[in-house]
């Protein structure tokens, strides 16, 4: 059996607001086998993004209700700060979402690297920057960025270096969150491209990449896990996901996709009606009934909890089979 680097139950992670909790996270379960790059995909506000952060850093109004992200057998969410500190760049890293603009404008590159490697403990010696160099190498990168300001960059080369100082330690598992929204389609690749390159060169143990744009996980994920409203929606391979997907949201989000060799007068494009639940209080039910033709009343009354329905294949949906057998989703 393939070793889970990370093994998720129940987890919980809720926004404090002065009007009650935003369930942005609702109890959710997935794993991430060792080797493994996991796309997570759904709309603007599913969750996404607030997982990703907070299995790195939880960030007030951000807390963490119940439930568990087993790091390598370990519970990373009891963890005091001082304790996950030890953890961050090394065991779990991550590649934020705007980290193009995270340099400080008035750093060189070799000392923004410098502070951060410091704080954790390494001597950032001309030996350590052999290393950086190397991995400079492998993303297309001149060694002469080290002797620049970020102002010099362009996006697509801030974006690959943030790659390499988030990949310094080679830790155990990446999150990617967003990391090639802002690029133009060839820098894209070229991104997607290397975090596969980093796991099979064994820099990284396993990846979460993040994303709206299911052609790009389609291209480099192993599995893809589809969200919605703070729940899961449905977890398979990426070829069941994009080719044979049961939850009708997962068959919604397939068929808005623009097809190669097909016009548009020949085929439309097909949207979702309606708008994501307002997650502020919101009470049991499936979240995606609003806006689903395959609704009865049970998904009003219950909540629908995940079911491996095949070997490897995840979905929470009470009315799955009937939207299986609709080939006009």
């Amino acid at each position: 059996m393939t070793e889970k680097i990370l093994d998720v139950k129940d987890l919980k992670l809720y926004y404090k607001t002065l009007k009650g909790y935003v369930k942005a996270i609702d109890g959710i379960n997935f794993d991430i086998k060792r080797g493994e790059i996991l796309g997570i995909a759904g709309e603007s506000g599913c969750g996404k993004s607030t997982l990703g952060n907070g299995l790195i850093l939880l960030k007030k109004p951000l807390n963490y209700i119940s439930g568990q992200a087993n790091l390598n057998g370990k519970n990373i969410m009891n963890l005091k700060n001082k304790e996950m500190n030890t953890l961050r760049f090394k065991d779990i890293s991550i590649i934020p979402q705007f980290a193009m603009d995270a340099f400080s404008p008035t750093k060189k590159i070799k000392t923004f690297i410098s502070d951060i490697v410091s704080q954790h403990n390494i001597n950032p010696d001309e030996k350590f920057f052999d290393k950086v160099r190397e991995r400079l190498d492998m993303v297309n990168l001149n060694h002469s960025v080290l002797n620049n300001y970020s102002i010099e960059l362009s996006g697509g080369m801030k974006q690959r270096l943030v790659m390499v100082i988030s990949t310094l330690l080679d830790p155990e598992l990446l999150i990617c969150d967003e990391v090639t929204s802002a690029l133009d389609v060839s820098s894209q690749r070229f991104v997607a491209n290397m975090i596969g390159d980093f796991r099979d060169k064994k820099i990284i143990g396993s990846a979460i990449f993040i994303t709206h744009d299911l052609s790009i996980l389609y291209q480099i994920a192993d599995r893809i896990m589809v969200m919605y409203a703070g729940h899961i929606a449905e977890i398979a391979d990426s070829d069941t996901i994009v080719k044979n997907p049961k939850h009708p949201y997962t068959k919604a989000l397939i068929s808005s996709l623009p097809k190669n060799d097909v016009q548009y007068k020949d085929e439309q494009l097909s949207g979702i009606d309606g708008t994501p639940p307002n997650l502020l209080n919101i009470g049991e039910g499936c979240r995606f009934r609003f806006r689903c033709k395959y609704a009865t009343d049970i998904c009003a009354k219950q909540t629908p909890v995940q079911e491996e329905i095949s070997s490897g294949h995840t979905l929470a949906c009470w009315n799955y089979k009937k939207a299986g057998s609709d080939k006009n989703v």
